[in-house]
């Protein structure tokens, strides 16, 4: 009863279309959950996140769980986990693509997940990072270790969705670095995005994270974009 009358008051709306959710809906409506455009990347093994990374960074898998179209459902999707203070979203994302994964973590031998970092201050302002409880879905399904200590971003940013491609390289000059063990020597790094743009950010992290003696990388986004 106390649920139904909060729900009445307080509707959940989908975070891809924002309609009403019906009772037995979580998170996005079953139209929106038919229409996701997952890239099916994790069964391509040279795809476009790979190729961008191609000659730059050794990296041993990359994969976006979904395209990121302008004014689409999984722009909504994105806003709603990064500016709207709705994790369960991240939730929701890592555990179906967790699901996906499973044979390709146990494959790659993954040690430890690694959530691209936000600068302290940007943390102040948004009060979480929203790639964190995508990043718990993904380490509870795959028994995979997170550290959130060990990449930190140095320098503060503004966000880089309006950037232009020209201003996001530059990104990749000093912006994280890498606070490590000897117990951290010879992982295999599991690095974890939102949203790859340029992959400068990537770029950056990866370089920072080679840093660790005979370190491996890996990349996955929740969704990749070319604008």
């Amino acid at each position: 009863m106390l649920k139904n009358l909060i729900n009445l008051l307080f509707p959940k709306l989908c975070a891809g279309c924002n309609s009403l959710l019906l009772q037995n809906e979580v998170i996005i409506c079953t139209n929106c959950r038919h229409e996701l455009p997952l890239t099916q990347h994790h069964l391509i093994h040279n795809n476009y996140i790979a190729k961008k990374f191609y000659g730059i960074i050794p990296v041993e898998f990359c994969s976006a769980m979904l395209y990121f179209h302008k004014d689409g459902i999984v722009q909504n999707m994105i806003h709603h986990l990064k500016y709207k203070n709705q994790p369960e979203i991240g939730t929701f994302l890592g555990n179906w693509y967790a699901n996906d994964l499973k044979a390709i973590a146990k494959d790659q031998k993954f040690t430890t997940i690694i959530p691209v970092p936000l600068h302290k201050k940007r943390y102040r302002e948004r009060g979480y990072n929203q790639v964190t409880t995508f990043c718990e879905a993904l380490s509870q399904n795959l028994g995979i270790e997170i550290n959130d200590q060990l990449l930190y971003r140095k320098i503060y940013s503004k966000t880089q969705t309006k950037k232009s491609k020209e201003a996001r390289s530059e990104i990749k000059n000093s912006l994280f670095d890498v606070t490590f063990s000897s117990s951290d020597c010879g992982k295999h790094f599991l690095l974890v995005d939102d949203v790859i743009t340029s992959g400068a950010t990537l770029e950056a992290c990866a370089k920072a994270i080679l840093k660790i003696p005979d370190a491996k990388i890996s990349i996955i986004t929740i969704a990749y974009t070319d604008s």
